[in-house]
Formats: C-alpha cells, structure tokens, sequence
C-alpha cells in the first residue's frame, strides 16, 4: 500500500526527477488551515522540522494559516520537534463543556499557545536566523469585525456572495495581514487581493498566532493587535485557506515550495471548500505536495482523518484515543519520505499537478 502521494507542479516535477527529494531545492512551505486535520501530517512534521532541513545556512521561509501557523511557530523554535510534539499532545487532549461558548474555546486556545511557546518560544521564532515564519491573519471589515454572532454571520454570508462572484470580492470583508518574522518574503495573488505585512514582535507574535486561527462565530476575534493598524483580527484561513499564492524572496535564488498537506485538491479559500473553484497554476509551477495517500487514509480508525466534527460528534473518551491514534499512524508517512528522499528515480511516485486553472 503507497502511504504518501507526491504531487509536483511542472517546474518541480522537472526539479525532482533529475535531482531527487533533495532539502536544498527548497526555499519555501506552506501550513493550509484545517484545525484537527493537521493531526495526520504529524509524523511529516517530526521528520521535516528537525531532521530534513537540519544544518541548513540558507533562509526558508514558512507561511502558513490557522494550524498552518502553528505548525510553523513550532518550526522556528531551537527544538521544533519538542514544540510539534507539545502542539499534538495538548491539542489533542482539549476538552469543552457541553456546549462551549466562543469565550470558552478562545480561553483553550490561548491556553495551548502559552503551552507551545513555553518561556522562550517567542523569541526563539522572532530570532530565527534560518526559518523564517510568517503568519497569515484576516483583519474583518464591515459587519464581520463585530463580535455579535447576528452581525458576523450577516457579514460572513455577504463575504460568501462577494467570493461567488470572485475571490477579489474578498477585499470588500477582509484583508490580508501577514505578520512575518522578516522582510524578504513577497507574494503574488492572482486574484488581486492585497497583502499587508507587519513585523513579528515580543508583543504581538502571540497575538497574531491567535488570530491566525480565530475561525469567525466559533471563536473571538483579537482586537488591535501590536504593531498593526487597529481593528478586528481573524483566521487567516478566511482568505487563504489553501492558498493560491506565488511566493518570492528579495534577496535569494526562488527555490520550490514543500507543501505537506491532508487534502490532495486545495481550495483557495474558506468559502471554497464546497465550491469547484480550482487555484491558478502559476500559484502551484514549484511546488510540490506531499499528501497522504486515499488507501492510508482509509485505513485509519472511522476511515477518516480528524475534523473539528469530532468535537461535537464523539466524546472524549472516544475522540481522544481516535485522535492519538492517528497521531501515532501518522508516523508512518513520516517514514514514507524519509525512504523517498533516497529515492534515485522519483518519476514512478510522482504525480503531475493537475487540479489547477490557466
């Protein structure tokens, strides 16, 4: 049974078949939203953060929305294996009451952070010389900055009729914040939608995680943020869920982009998840995705990965051990790329990108 699927665009399939899975060839990840879902590349964290990129000189840049940035604040600490392992464990432990309230959620999640980030994890990330993190958040606009649900799901629905029309309606409700822990990175939206960028600092990088993952109605929005033009801030996935983004640095060769992900068609944004529209494929030329394969999936316990469903839908003493199982299978993956990195021929695994749009 293949565990791990690898999908590259057309210029990294080229990378890939004449050099192999090699770590210098890339200057870039991604981190796509997903909450629970991340739990299944847990393994592939435990082998890239530390091991994979190990010794590395050059910068990479790490962007990455909701547990995407989480998954990359773990990243750029000294001991991201420690942090990845902290973030899987607590996570997967939480427990609401029987009917949480936004208020009640938020409180969990400030209290998972301040348990990631330990008593130097801030400025270990905002001191990186190598990995550099970037962390997408979604400053609301019109009714979707208000905390009263009435508001924010009137706003939502007309930020879901704005994005029907077109992706670049999206700037009409949110805007694009990315607080980042350098200057170099660029990004390219072929949609239009502008990127605003802040410096990670002591007092706000915390902040700016919790926004990342402040999913609208289900969570509180963070409020003036340090560092950044007032306002209401949200997850970053409202915008960029998947992404549909071209990536560049100002100062280095433009390598490609490792992007492990659960799902192996992305949807650009939080209003496309049901929708059919595709990313453009100038945003997906170099990158390459990693993604557990349909038979692997299908063999974990319910025959699924873990969603945010299983809040409401298990309880405790059966989504827990669910969810550390899949924690524990997702090592398997992580074994499946180390062998594929010492792999000479990678043509027979490869897979070309084709869920993409001209």
């Amino acid at each position: 049974m293949a565990l791990l699927d690898i999908y590259a665009g057309r210029t990294a399939y080229r990378a890939l078949a004449e050099q192999g899975l090699k770590s210098e060839l890339f200057d870039f990840m991604l981190g796509a939203s997903g909450g629970p879902k991340w739990f299944v590349l847990a393994g592939l964290d435990r082998v890239i953060f530390p091991s994979f990129f190990a010794g590395r000189s050059r910068p990479l840049h790490a962007l990455g929305s909701s547990a995407g940035a989480f998954r990359f604040a773990c990243f750029a600490q000294s001991d991201p294996l420690a942090a990845i392992n902290r973030l899987a464990e607590h996570y997967s432990h939480t427990v609401y009451s029987d009917r949480p309230d936004a208020a009640e959620i938020s409180a969990k999640g400030r209290q998972l952070l301040t348990h990631v980030l330990g008593q130097t994890g801030v400025e270990e990330i905002i001191q990186n010389p190598v990995i550099k993190a970037h962390f997408i958040v979604a400053r609301s606009r019109g009714l979707t900055r208000f905390e009263r649900k009435e508001a924010q799901l009137l706003g939502l629905l007309g930020a879901a009729s704005g994005n029907a029309l077109g992706r670049r309606q999206l700037r009409h409700f949110f805007e694009r914040f990315v607080f980042s822990a350098d200057t170099e990175l660029m990004l390219g939206d072929p949609s239009g939608i502008t990127s605003q960028f802040v410096p990670l600092r002591s007092d706000n990088l915390q902040q700016a995680l919790m926004a990342s993952g402040s999913i609208p109605l289900v969570l509180e929005g963070v409020k003036d943020i340090a560092g950044a033009p007032p306002g209401m801030y949200r997850d970053g996935g409202i915008i960029d869920y998947h992404f549909d983004l071209t990536l560049q640095s100002t100062t280095q060769q433009q390598g490609l982009v490792l992007y492990p992900h659960f799902w192996p068609k992305p949807a650009p944004g939080w209003f496309d998840k049901r929708g059919r529209r595709q990313p453009h494929k100038a945003s997906y030329d170099n990158v390459v995705m990693l993604v557990p394969s349909a038979e692997f999936i299908g063999s974990l316990p319910y025959g699924k990965i873990p969603d945010r469903k299983d809040f409401e839908t298990m309880p405790p003493e059966q989504r827990i051990p669910y969810w550390q199982e899949v924690i524990r299978r997702s090592d398997e993956l992580g074994q499946a790329f180390v062998e594929l990195t010492h792999r000479q021929d990678l043509t027979s695994v490869m897979r070309p990108i084709e869920f993409t749009r001209n």
